[in-house]
């Protein structure tokens, strides 16, 4: 005599255990490896590595110049990315496509090559005058291995992504208010600022804080851009790379876990931040 089948009902609810399982395992894999990470860092530095890094002189500079630019960086990177994410988002004008592929180039070039095409960009004489040259006439200081190179280097990368946000953010916001606003006596842009621009506050947050923290950990651009000089143009990565150079690995370890710290403690704040002016 045959044994009974299951019921349907247990059958699916067995295979969506195993469905699930086979997620979790997959995905959890790639959070494994983050976390283990991070676990090794913290046993191979102490508590003792930190503070002499804290104490170091030339570590506190490239954390305020890291805090400073990368802060001026998103600002600039938001200033930018609002608008041409709207553009992208609700026009359609010709060149749209080359502008749209334009404005992924960096994020699919190598991050050296960005920081070399923009030294080629400053130092390539045109009509017998560089960028360069006409940045110190102008501003009276050098861009390039410079303080201002480091922000601009970090503008350049980190600009894209925001502007990638910023367009799916316009995307998603319904275009009927805005249209309602027109027919109200409203013209495109008080439409603009008193409509749609409340409607992507969200997308915002989300934008600067993903802007902001990776223009903290930017490394490549800088480097070949701005140099790694002390007391300069150093930041925390490239403070690491400095201090590994020199075989001083445990510094190296304690000014990454000082980064992820920081990173994190931004992340929570906006995220907390941004969720109760949404809801408020």
């Amino acid at each position: 005599m045959s044994a009974d089948p299951l019921p349907p009902a247990r059958t699916s609810r067995a295979a969506d255990r195993r469905f699930l399982l086979g997620l979790a395992l997959l995905g959890g894999s790639y959070v494994a490896i983050v976390a283990a990470m991070l676990l090794a860092d913290l046993c191979y530095t102490t508590p003792a590595h930190l503070a002499a890094a804290l104490a170091s002189p030339e570590i506190r500079y490239a954390a305020r110049l890291s805090l400073v630019s990368a802060t001026i960086t998103t600002l600039l990177a938001l200033w930018v990315a609002v608008p041409l994410g709207y553009l992208l988002a609700r026009s359609r004008f010709r060149g749209h496509a080359i502008v749209d592929a334009l404005v992924d180039i960096p994020l699919v070039l190598p991050p050296l090559v960005i920081g070399l095409s923009l030294l080629i960009l400053f130092q390539l004489p045109v009509g017998g005058v560089t960028l360069e040259g006409l940045c110190r006439r102008w501003l009276g200081r050098p861009v390039t291995y410079a303080v201002p190179a480091v922000i601009l280097a970090q503008f350049t990368v980190v600009t894209a992504l925001a502007v990638r946000a910023m367009r799916v953010t316009f995307e998603q916001v319904n275009p009927r208010a805005e249209q309602v606003a027109l027919t109200l006596g409203c013209n495109r842009s008080q439409a603009f600022w008193r409509v749609t621009l409340p409607e992507a506050r969200r997308g915002m947050i989300t934008a600067a804080t993903l802007v902001w923290a990776r223009a903290l950990g930017e490394f490549g651009p800088v480097l070949v851009f701005a140099g790694a000089t002390r007391m300069r143009t150093e930041v925390l990565p490239t403070t690491v790379f400095l201090e590994l150079s020199v075989g001083n690995v445990e510094a190296a370890v304690a000014i990454s876990l000082l980064m992820v710290a920081v990173s994190l403690g931004v992340l929570l704040l906006v995220r907390a931040f941004g969720s109760r002016v949404l809801l408020g």
